[in-house]
Parts: C-alpha cells; sequence; structure tokens
C-alpha cells in the first residue's frame, strides 16, 4: 500500500510525492480553469482539455492520443481510461456527504485508493494524502492516474462549490 502527498504550491500547482521524492507536478495554467499540464518527474508533459457542453468532460491526453477521460455522474466522478489499448472503468466519489476523503473503485467495486483532503485556511488551498490499495499499486501508468485523480478532486470541488 503506497502513501502518497500532493502539496499545493500555490492555488495553481499540486507536487506528488512518495517518500518525500517528486514524482510528478499538476499545473493550472490559470486560477479556477479546468485546463491542466501533467508535468512528470522524467519530463513527460501531459495536458487536460475540457470538451462538450459546459466543459462536461475532460480529456487526458498526450499530443493527439487521448488516454483517459472523466465526466460528472450521478454517483461521482466516472473515469475512463485507455492506457495500453485497454478501456478501464473507476468511479471516484466522496465517502459520506460531508466527508473529506474521496475513493476510488472499480467496476467490481474494490476500493484501489482513498484521497483526503485537507484543506489549509492559511494558504487558501488543498493538500492532499493518498493512500492505495496493492491492486492500485499493480497499475503501469499509477502516477500518471493519480495526477489525474488530483484533478478530478478539484474539479469536483469546483463544480460542487460553484452549483451551491
Amino acid at each position: 500500500m503506497g502513501q502518497y502527498k500532493a502539496n499545493s504550491t500555490n492555488s495553481q500547482n499540486f507536487n506528488l510525492t512518495f517518500d518525500n521524492q517528486k514524482i510528478g507536478e499538476l499545473i493550472y495554467k490559470k486560477w479556477c480553469s479546468f485546463n491542466a499540464e501533467i508535468l512528470m518527474s522524467d519530463g513527460t508533459k501531459y495536458q487536460l482539455e475540457p470538451k462538450g457542453f459546459w466543459d462536461s468532460k475532460i480529456e487526458l491526453k498526450d499530443d493527439t492520443k487521448t488516454l483517459l477521460e472523466f465526466k460528472m455522474g450521478w454517483k461521482g466522478i466516472i473515469i475512463k481510461s485507455f492506457f495500453d489499448n485497454t478501456e478501464d472503468t473507476f468511479l471516484l466519489k466522496l465517502n459520506g456527504l460531508l466527508s473529506s476523503k474521496f475513493v476510488l473503485i472499480d467496476t467490481e467495486k474494490n476500493e484501489l485508493l482513498v484521497a483526503e483532503t485537507d484543506f489549509k485556511w492559511d494558504k487558501l488551498n488543498y493538500d492532499y494524502n493518498i493512500e492505495t490499495t496493492k491492486n492500485f499499486d499493480n497499475f503501469d501508468k499509477k502516477e500518471l492516474l493519480l495526477l489525474t485523480i488530483l484533478h478530478c478532486i478539484n474539479y469536483y470541488m469546483t463544480i460542487i462549490v460553484s452549483a451551491g
């Protein structure tokens, strides 16, 4: 089981670390935007781009190839990944109405990770503690998926706050 941390360096950038080693960064182009870039520690870049009516779907792209997409559903955020020409579907949901924990489950309802948000009042931004399961740790692109899940959680919180 992995223990990851995502710290907001400002309201637009998040560093993802494992054992104090930087894995990658989620970089928003501007505050309160769904456009973002993922920069892995090896220098590989990916784009997160909103699509559809009211930016209802977000796609993760490696140049022009869509690697993953997600959209808000009634039960949470539905994530479809297309890594290695295999389609997998996941659900990221809030673990209770007033909870600060998000849970990622697969189609068999197996829990893959728990991400707990930690709001920093002094900085007005979020940090995250993420605990993964052995099943998640076996994924090929787990670090890229983790950074995308951070974007999903930020997307979720932005949608919920703007609806309230």
